[in-house]
């Protein structure tokens, strides 16, 4: 499973992306971000406000719910804000 990490995840990990073969009971994005979660104080930090994170599997937006494989491209990123410059 390949993990990409944008703006400020990125920052936090010190990372922009990594592979990862999680246990065989994550089974979706929450269970995911949990178990990233308890790899230590950097991922717990990092992902600590998940409420707020946002996800997309392979390239397309999805909620927490959505089901994740081996295969699998997760990005995991902040709220994106815009506004007029």
């Amino acid at each position: 499973m390949k993990l990409v990490y944008f703006a400020s995840i990125r920052r936090a990990l010190g990372v922009d992306e990594e592979t990862v073969t999680p246990p065989a009971n994550v089974r979706t994005v929450a269970a995911l971000v949990e178990w990233l979660k308890s790899r230590g104080p950097l991922y717990a930090e990092a992902l600590k406000n998940s409420s707020h994170l946002r996800a997309a599997v392979n390239q397309e937006h999805v909620s927490f719910d959505h089901a994740v494989g081996a295969d699998d491209e997760i990005a995991l990123f902040p709220p994106v804000t815009g506004g007029a410059a």
